[in-house]
């Protein structure tokens, strides 16, 4: 996939596209609903799937106080734009400045100059340009004078309340409320962090259940403090190997039987205790939820819990295949 970081990195020599617009933050079902859209009908017009996204997000510059936590990095969204089938990303630096285009301006410069859309797809609720003020009627406008087709979804599917739609709102809220196997039903797939294994207290491994500690520059939503059942993904090991995803407990929080202060993101790989991961790129798959993070008077009792815990991710993660 093509990764554009400004109109300048488009080739002068793009032929034909069909565009789509979008933060898809989490890229959920209804993203991928449209993003699948966008790939059909650039398959039948023998053009380029193009995503357009904006960084950082919108809010954060406009509102920077009520700016929502990311649910995943950009480099994220990227990787999970390119696994839909979209062929060019034009990621554009959302800023005051650029805040302030009309939505024809915007749609002239980008989706027509730069781009060469002979097609937009989007949802019937987007709005872009200045203060908000376009939608799919001024898309439909700016269509049939500048040469593009318009194309525009209902809401698709719902939420976990009945009624609900997919949003980038309703998944965050979720995965902070440790709701993680409701974030899977938005998403269609277990929420994920990444990031590289570092060395940590080694106090797992002098218990019996030796962890991954994920570093600090971690990417991705981390959900609330607690327990979970999920997987670890080895991401530079190949997909074939059976050493690539691996059942295991995940304990997010700061360790409170030993009084720690740094909220980490650490995983035991079930009953493996000859893995060397450090130094690896790994993502945390979060599939369920045990219970939260509890402060324990002895250790005794912190192991018994463990093993308890041990046991429930092997129940819930035998009937799982995963990703």
């Amino acid at each position: 996939m093509q990764r554009w970081y400004g109109p300048d990195d488009i080739p002068t020599d793009l032929g034909p596209t069909v565009v789509t617009l979008g933060n898809f933050d989490g890229v959920h079902r209804g993203h991928r609903e449209v993003l699948t859209r966008v790939v059909r009908e650039a398959a039948e017009r023998d053009a380029l799937p193009v995503a357009v996204t904006f960084e950082p997000h919108p809010i954060a510059v406009l509102y920077p106080d009520r700016a929502p936590a990311a649910v995943m990095s950009l480099e994220q969204r990227l990787d999970a734009l390119e696994s839909v089938g979209i062929g060019a990303v034009l990621v554009i630096e959302f800023t005051a400045e650029f805040a302030q285009q009309t939505p024809e301006e915007f749609v002239r410069s980008t989706f027509v100059e730069a781009l060469g859309a002979t097609a937009v797809v989007v949802g019937k609720d987007t709005r872009f340009g200045v203060r908000n003020s376009g939608d799919v009627e001024t898309l439909r406008r700016l269509g049939a004078t500048d040469g593009f087709d318009v194309i525009a979804l209902d809401d698709i599917g719902e939420g976990v309340a009945v009624g609900a739609r997919w949003s980038s709102t309703q998944l965050r809220a979720e995965i902070l409320a440790g709701n993680v196997a409701h974030a899977a039903q938005i998403l269609g797939r277990p929420h994920r962090v990444t990031g590289t294994v570092v060395h940590g207290d080694h106090r797992g491994r002098e218990l019996g259940y030796p962890t991954a500690n994920l570093s600090q520059d971690h990417e991705g939503l981390v959900p609330a403090d607690g327990v979970y059942a999920g997987w670890l993904l080895r991401l530079g090991v190949d997909p074939s190997d059976p050493d690539r995803s691996l059942p295991a407990a995940v304990s997010v929080g700061t360790n409170p039987t030993f009084d720690g202060h740094q909220r980490r993101v650490e995983a035991y790989v079930l009953d493996r205790t000859d893995l060397d991961l450090y130094g690896e790129r790994v993502a945390v798959e979060f599939v369920d939820h045990l219970r939260p993070t509890l402060r324990f008077e002895s250790i005794e009792s912190l192991v018994e819990q463990m093993a308890q815990d041990v046991q429930r991710c092997r129940e819930i993660l035998s009937a799982i295949v995963p990703s």
